[in-house]
């Protein structure tokens, strides 16, 4: 087993040492440190409602596909 120093940001992981390798190697990432992580918005499938969502929506004149991929692109 081989423990290289290393940092993470943004998707991405740095190590501060080169190693090669003759094939694929699995591995295992440790934090360090505490990581706050962003909590993500659950649809509660239990309070949805189709037909609430058409009426909250029947105003709405622009394209709701192009709202959807827009904000998944900004939140990239």
């Amino acid at each position: 087993m081989l423990a290289i120093k290393g940092t993470y940001e943004n998707g991405k992981i740095f190590l501060q040492e080169k190693v090669k390798t003759t094939k694929p190697v699995n591995i295992i990432v440790t934090f360090l440190e505490d990581v706050e992580t962003p909590i993500s918005k659950k649809l509660d499938l239990k309070r949805f409602s189709f037909s609430k969502s058409r009426e909250l929506l029947k105003d709405y004149k622009g394209s709701l596909s192009d709202a959807v991929i827009e904000e998944r692109r900004n939140g990239l």
